[in-house]
């Protein structure tokens, strides 16, 4: 079969496998059906030949400790490795330098059911979890794709939780299996130019239609990632005034909307970036652009609670995507290191090289518990396997996540560069291109500051200092 199946089967007889990053026990598994050859490619090094391997889970030992994951989380990365084995490090490297979209890697994932990993099974779905999720974007990631690879997808992840949860009828059996597919990619209309991180104050509105119709959308909306190839937004707009309601979160309303090209009132402007370039960021303009009241997700004004929903899988899925770009950029070294000899002996062999890496293992292993858990919070949550389990501590394990898993890949990315001496400033050894991106979790969708704001508020109760 040309194509990985993704679907769930009862276990028969079998014991359930639960670990400390499994939410609950779970009575099925996957059963994947794989077809997916291995690329290789080779790095030139001063006049002798670095091989560089596909990603495979089980052709070749790698460096992150899999003990302690799910029988379905360790599937999941077998899978999805063997289809991003069939997207060398030559391709990414290409798309990078000519900014264009991987469309044909989005159209794997989507042809293999990847897309659909955290919606219902009643949707198309194969009905598992953030943490499946997670490891699915850290398997890309880590691949060699980078945040590129992720963020061709994974906004068709996170983007449709509060969807999938509050949608209309309508919505989830119009729109959902469009997305699993593949047929339609989605973005997320949330960061504006004067309310980034005040999502509470962005200004973007929808005015309601006297007839009830519809609305007409007015604003502006940036760094919207994959929007020159969207056909859906989920877009939070304003339809209560600020000065009109009793709290800031009030009068948010949440949109799955078309981006009709053809239909006066929007207009989106590509934006030039430091890295990720495969993947497009654009401004986006709303002048009077018409959208139906069937659009709306939810209660009109209570959007900002669904979009909650949405952001505490993005911090996980991100976190997930930081872990294997500190992985790959750290396996990528120390392989390096072993090989490189300089004054006879392998440069891994000074502790100067050594233990600037072996203190990146450690920094990225932590910042993977945290990871992990997080997620399996967030999906205990939405479950409701464990009622005791609140929003408020989601985000507080999602945020933490976010923040250790961005820096530890940062440091990971940082030092391979360095692990390289002069060839690390080298687009073919990759490691350049892998520091370009970890920044992006570094800053999005929410500032280091911001996060230590954050857990100093809600965790330390410590005045509010913004």
């Amino acid at each position: 079969m040309s194509r990985l199946v993704l679907r769930r089967v009862r276990q028969a007889g079998r014991p359930v496998v639960m670990s400390q990053f499994s939410s609950s026990p779970s009575s099925s598994s996957l059963l994947l059906l794989p077809s997916a050859s291995h690329s290789h490619g080779s790095l030139r090094d001063g006049g002798h030949r670095h091989q560089q391997r596909g990603f495979s889970a089980s052709s070749s030992r790698r460096i992150m400790e899999t003990t302690g994951f799910t029988e379905n989380q360790l599937m999941v990365r077998e899978a999805v490795g063997q289809i991003c084995a069939q997207f060398p490090n030559t391709y990414w490297q290409e798309h990078d330098q000519k900014e264009q979209d991987p469309s044909d890697f989005h159209a794997a994932m989507a042809k293999a059911g990847w897309l659909g990993i955290a919606l219902p099974e009643s949707l198309g779905g194969s009905g598992l979890g953030i943490s499946e999720a997670t490891m699915m974007m850290q398997t890309i990631t880590e691949s060699g794709a980078g945040m590129a690879g992720a963020q061709a997808i994974h906004a068709n992840v996170y983007a449709t939780q509060p969807l999938a949860r509050f949608g209309t009828r309508e919505q989830l059996e119009h729109t959902i299996p469009n997305i699993i597919s593949g047929k339609w990619r989605a973005c997320f209309g949330v960061t504006e130019p004067n309310a980034g991180l005040n999502t509470l104050g962005l200004a973007t509105a929808a005015h309601r239609l006297p007839d009830g119709s519809g609305y007409r959308v007015s604003g502006q909306k940036i760094w919207i990632t994959c929007a020159q190839v969207a056909s859906k937004m989920i877009l939070l707009a304003r339809t209560t005034p600020l000065e009109q309601v009793r709290r800031p979160s009030e009068g948010l309303s949440l949109f799955c909307i078309d981006l009709d090209r053809s239909q006066p009132g929007l207009e989106m402007r590509k934006i030039k970036k430091m890295g990720g370039r495969a993947v497009d960021a654009n401004e986006v303009f709303f002048d009077g652009y018409s959208i139906p009241s069937s659009a709306l997700i939810g209660e009109e004004g209570k959007g900002f609670k669904l979009i909650l929903h949405g952001m505490n899988a993005e911090r996980c899925l991100l976190a997930g995507e930081a872990l294997g770009l500190g992985y790959a950029a750290l396996e990528r070294a120390a392989s390096y290191a072993r090989e490189r000899v300089v004054f006879g002996r392998p440069i891994g062999q000074n502790q100067g090289v050594a233990h600037p890496l072996a203190d990146a293992y450690m920094r990225l292993e932590a910042a993977k518990l945290a990871t992990y858990h997080a997620a399996r919070l967030y999906d205990a949550a939405a479950t409701g396997t464990d009622e005791s389990i609140k929003q408020d501590a989601v985000g507080v394990a999602a945020n933490s996540a976010k923040y250790v898993a961005a820096e530890a890949a940062f440091a990971a990315c940082e030092r391979a560069v360095m692990a390289h001496g002069g060839m690390g400033y080298a687009a073919e050894y990759d490691v350049e291109r892998w520091l370009r991106e970890c920044l992006v979790p570094r800053i999005a969708p929410v500032s280091r500051e911001m996060i230590l704001n954050y857990i100093g508020e809600k965790v330390l109760r410590l005045p509010r200092s913004y």
